[in-house]
Formats: structure tokens, sequence, C-alpha cells
């Protein structure tokens, strides 16, 4: 995997796993900034980074988790998901890791940008403004549509 998508753009990230009571749970985040303030269905994501020229894309999923979530991950096996690419034409490439954290302790890093808009004050937001575990089903209601792969093929590679 080393081509790039019509945008030039390459992201990377971490479905994070947990299993629980014989079930599955999926760790997904919610993008903060107010555009995304009262979206929910379909509006999640896993945790992903932009991947520059020359770094490892597992790396830069790693690096990102971390600074979207306050949480480095011990990793004892990846698993690769392959990639997808999203409405905006840019291809995500993911891993699905075993792990757990709490979200309530999760912190993200920030951005900043002019809110509201062409009011000249600019306002820092949460990248990701909140994480949470989901089921399955859940996860599949929340998760943006062109990310549902990952949770078909996480789903495929623990039952095979």
């Amino acid at each position: 995997m080393t081509h790039r998508d019509k945008t030039g753009l390459i992201s990377a990230g971490i479905l994070l796993f947990r299993r629980r009571n014989g079930n599955v749970e999926y760790l997904l985040a919610h993008p903060g900034g107010p555009f995304w303030a009262n979206k929910d269905l379909g509006h999640w994501t896993i945790p992903k980074g932009e991947v520059d020229p020359g770094e490892a894309w597992i790396d830069v999923a790693r690096r990102e988790f971390a600074e979207e979530t306050g949480f480095e991950l011990q990793v004892n096996e990846d698993l690769p998901l392959g990639e997808i690419t999203q409405k905006s034409g840019k291809t995500v490439v993911a891993w699905g890791i075993e792990g757990d954290l709490d979200p309530a302790q999760a912190q993200s890093n920030t951005f900043s940008i002019e809110w509201p808009p062409k009011s000249g004050r600019f306002q820092d937001f949460p990248e990701i403004d909140r994480v949470e575990w989901f089921d399955a089903e859940a996860a599949r209601s929340r998760l943006k549509a062109a990310q549902l792969p990952f949770v078909e093929r996480l789903e495929a590679a623990l039952a095979g």
C-alpha cells in the first residue's frame, strides 16, 4: 500500500476493540468543533490522521490515536484492516488493535478556527470531543458509512 488517492491525502487510524461479556465493542470518536456539535448517527469516526511523505502508516495511526484520545497504546498485535475511500476522495488505512480505556479520561488535541464565521475571533476546539464504546450494531449506526468496512473486516478477522 503505497499509492496516493486523488486528493493526495492518506489518513491512518486505529479501530480499538475490546471483548466484554462475550461481545466485541468498538471505540469510536466524535469530531469536535461547532460544525459537528449536533450531528450523531453516521458522523463518528475511528481516531485517525494524515500521513506525511515517508512516514510509516502504522506509526501515524498510533500517534494520531494518542493525540486524539490522550492514551498511548500498548500494542501486542495489530490487525490490518486495509483501506477505504471516503466521499472526499481521501484514503483511510486502518488497523484493529485490542485494548481498553476509560472514555471519561480521554482528552484530545485541539484546533483553532474563526468562530463564529467572519467574526474575527478565533476559538480552540478539541479535534475529538468524545470517544465511546459501542457494540457492533450501535457502531454501525454511528460510524461514517465509508468506514463501515473496517468494522466488518475486523469482525471477519476475529471470527477467523
